[in-house]
């Protein structure tokens, strides 16, 4: 699905967004918030990521704070920044 998503340091973007039942928090791309330039901001504590599969998949250290707007919902998180290959963000249970 599309998402408009508003970066902390006002930028506007219309980004690829997965919606993932099985995703506890809300992640953004690693490689887009790179591109992009959105700001970020490191978090007190780390924590490890998994797939379905119990294969890690890496450890979150800093997260973007973000105003995300799907159709006429929105809502602003705070996103961890992750490598998610191919797509722009999951829409987690946060």
């Amino acid at each position: 699905m599309q998402a408009n998503v508003k970066t902390k340091n006002s930028k506007n973007l219309n980004v690829k967004a997965l919606v993932d039942s099985g995703c506890t928090y809300t992640e953004i791309d690693k490689q887009l918030v790179k591109e992009k330039r959105i700001q970020t901001k490191l978090i007190n504590f780390s924590f490890e990521v998994f797939n379905a599969n119990r294969m890690k998949n890496g450890e979150v250290t800093k997260v973007a704070c973000l105003e995300i707007k799907i159709n006429e919902y929105k809502e602003q998180l705070e996103a961890a920044v992750m490598d998610l290959n191919r797509m722009d963000m999951f829409l987690g249970h946060n």
